[in-house]
């Protein structure tokens, strides 16, 4: 017997064929919680030492979330700066009609990039005598004040003055009339780690380098830079790190670099990531799965396509690692990753069917996966997995 579908009836101009008109939630997407955010920047400030700023993260497109709605969630809940890592992130930012100042994190060296910042009023970071003069120059053809941000390096060994000739060449840079020194600051590079307490540790030997240097250029005399050095993880370990402003990622999308120490805080994850089931189909057993056969069912099994890859962001390497979420119960990913899609073994289910929507990250009842339970299986750190989501999965905001 032969099927034929037909158009017949079917009104073709109801369902123009612009981009605009598929539906985002189509195949695979990311869900933003703008008040999970929010939620987190107030709890976090309220953690800060009294008169400390917070400057909230939103680099690499809001570490994945969406920069825009990262940047205005962020601000409802008291961020008073942002940061960002490149001059093209700034502008994007200040697009979205943002006033608040802010910090390029990333180190811009040529005339023409320097004065795009300026003329976007971005505030650099100089690592330099020679960005120095440049920002004063640019200052000075227009009359005006060029706000800057000094950083100087304490054993991150990445940008930054060093600090051993700092003090020398702070002298020099007061003197130049047409900048603006808006802060000073450095990075910490193992805050993270289990034992950055200790004394000896290379966190409480940063901070201790970065209080010496202070105390060399009489800090107390320049009471009008903001003086800032922690991370997430920094802000987390104590007060002393606190400074004048703290430098807050990782911890504002919902999750805690210090969870072994601190388990008190409340975090709210702000990303789900969501995926439909495309095809269903049932296979014997002895028969492989996916590129490289690694996978052989071993009894009658019931697979679920579902529409992502490691084009989107998931890394390859957690193919047989992880699962996924359906109704609060959990189901295993089976087989290699592939571009564009993915198995799970259904085995048993009967309420889940094409278009049925799965979780890969966030919670469903009870059950919660986050990126850090998929950076241990793939060895590496939440960090990559946020940012590696790739543009083609839409950012839908559910508040």
């Amino acid at each position: 017997m032969q099927i034929r579908e037909t158009n017949q009836g079917f009104n073709f101009d109801q369902y123009p064929t612009f981009e605009k008109n598929i539906d985002p939630k189509q195949r695979a997407w990311i869900e933003v919680r703008g008040k999970s955010l929010e939620a987190n920047v107030r709890q976090l400030r309220s953690k800060l030492s009294q008169g400390c700023q917070f400057m909230a993260v939103v680099k690499a497109d809001g570490y994945g979330h969406d920069a825009k709605v990262v940047s205005e969630y962020a601000i409802k809940g008291g961020a008073s700066q942002l940061g960002v890592a490149t001059l093209k992130e700034g502008i994007k930012i200040r697009s979205f009609g943002v006033k608040k100042p802010i910090l390029i994190l990333g180190n811009l060296y040529t005339k023409k990039d320097l004065f795009i910042s300026f003329k976007n009023d971005l505030m650099p970071t100089i690592s330099s005598i020679r960005e120095c003069l440049i920002c004063n120059n640019i200052g000075k053809q227009h009359g005006l004040k060029f706000s800057i941000h000094l950083k100087v390096d304490t054993g991150m060994s990445r940008l930054g003055f060093e600090c051993n000739k700092f003090v020398q060449q702070f002298e020099k840079i007061k003197s130049f009339e047409n900048i603006f020194i808006e802060g000073i600051y450095s990075h910490l590079s193992s805050a993270d780690e289990h034992n950055s307490l200790d004394h000896k540790s290379t966190t409480q030997i940063q901070r201790l380098r970065f209080l010496e240097l202070l105390r060399q250029i009489n800090f107390e005399r320049n009471h009008k830079i903001k003086i800032h050095l922690a991370n997430s993880a920094g802000m987390l370990l104590n007060k002393d790190f606190h400074f004048d402003m703290v430098r807050v990622g990782l911890s504002m999308y919902g999750y805690n670099p210090l969870a072994n120490l601190d388990k008190n805080l409340s975090l709210k994850p702000a990303l789900f990531l969501k995926v439909k089931v495309a095809f269903i189909r049932t296979i014997d057993q002895g028969v492989s799965v996916s590129y490289g056969g690694k996978f052989v069912s071993s009894r009658k099994t019931k697979l679920a396509v579902l529409s992502i890859g490691y084009a989107d962001g998931v890394p390859r390497n957690l193919s047989g690692k992880i699962n996924v979420i359906h109704n609060n119960k959990l189901y295993p990913q089976v087989g290699s990753i592939t571009m564009d899609q993915m198995m799970v073994d259904i085995t048993g289910s009967i309420e889940i069917k094409i278009g049925t929507t799965m979780v890969l990250l966030g919670s469903d009842g009870d059950k919660t996966i986050s990126p850090i339970d998929w950076a241990r299986e793939s060895n590496t750190i939440p960090w990559e997995i946020l940012c590696s989501f790739k543009n083609r999965l839409p950012r839908v905001q559910v508040d």
